[in-house]
């Protein structure tokens, strides 16, 4: 198959797909409260693509030469009846599945995520420090419960990342702890530079703690070697311990942009495709997908979109281009 290029050359490889845009957590980087409270309009639920739209959906992106699909949200375990998405999109020849969570539900959910035909799942945890952990999430939900649910995923065959986000005056003094609890584990620990998706979470530069800072802290404790990229459009920078405990990650998106071998395309749950995390707007698949257009038909509209897409705005953000309206993490998926 001849890979669907980009205006710069870049394949189309990867999917993102929320599933919705509720979340039981309200993490100060992405869904703060004093914008998520009770008030808040979210989605209704014939708004949101149905488990069998996203299937078909992923099915069109696989023909197009998709390889990993990656479940998100909000929170994607939220969602009633994932397992079914899971076992549908299991069914769709040569696409790798990976889920992102918060881990709140995850012990509970593990094993039949795995029977459903689940690869790998990406838990984020931001800290190992119940009041710092509490205050990044704003509902006062406990560490060891998303530890549990790491075992779990672990104990049910999944492959197991942690993801830490790290806000400068926040939580940079997690960093060695988190890497010392991960390490010879088998858990690929990243830490993710603060970015500046959508505006309810009030970035500034000076809230970036740099994924060169990261290594150096992590360095000074477990000498550090780097790895070399396995595929042009990783998105995290690796490191393996010296001592051979294992490696940890850095996705760098503010100061080390990877834009020149970004793969990925995003859909969010109401059905918009967005060709960039920082994308200011999306287009519409929901409307040709119930008007009943053919599988080829939406095949054509995902190439037309892909191949004018020019997308590279981490490598152009500038004071002025961060204050440009955004499409909110929570609504994208991440």
């Amino acid at each position: 198959m001849e890979p669907l290029l980009d205006t710069l050359g870049r394949p189309l490889e990867t999917l993102r797909v929320s599933i919705t845009d509720r979340c039981n957590f309200r993490c100060v980087y992405c869904m703060p409260k004093d914008v998520y409270g009770r008030d808040h309009a979210f989605l209704e639920r014939k708004e949101l693509l149905s488990l069998e739209e996203i299937a078909r959906v992923a099915g069109v992106f696989a023909g197009l030469g998709v390889r990993t699909l990656r479940i998100t949200g909000g929170e994607p375990l939220v969602r009633r009846n994932v397992e079914y998405l899971v076992e549908l999109l299991a069914a769709i020849p040569g696409l790798e599945l990976a889920l992102t969570t918060n881990g709140s539900l995850l012990e509970q959910k593990a094993e039949a995520l795995a029977r459903a035909g689940l690869d790998r799942v990406t838990v984020s945890l931001d800290s190992l420090d119940d009041a710092v952990f509490s205050a990044l999430n704003d509902v006062e939900f406990p560490v060891q419960k998303v530890l549990d649910g790491i075992d779990a995923a672990s104990a049910a065959g999944l492959r197991v990342k942690v993801n830490a986000v790290v806000k400068r005056g926040v939580n940079e003094e997690s960093i060695v702890a988190l890497a010392e609890r991960f390490r010879g584990t088998g858990h690929v620990l990243r830490f993710i530079e603060y970015m500046d998706v959508g505006h309810t979470n009030g970035w500034r530069l000076d809230d970036v703690v740099p994924a060169a800072e990261i290594v150096r802290r992590i360095d000074a404790v477990w000498p550090l070697e780097p790895l070399e990229r396995a595929r042009a459009d990783e998105t995290a920078t690796s490191w393996r311990y010296r001592d051979g405990a294992g490696e940890i990650g850095v996705i760098a998106s503010v100061t080390q942009p990877f834009c020149g071998g970004c793969s990925r395309a995003r859909l969010s749950a109401e059905g918009r495709l967005y060709t960039c995390l920082f994308a200011l707007r999306g287009y519409d698949l929901r409307a040709p997908l119930r008007l009943g257009r053919s599988d080829e038909e939406l095949a054509e509209e995902i190439r037309s979109v892909w191949h004018k897409r020019a997308d590279r705005y981490s490598e152009l953000r500038t004071a002025e281009t961060a204050a440009q309206p955004k499409v909110e993490m929570s609504y994208i998926g991440g």
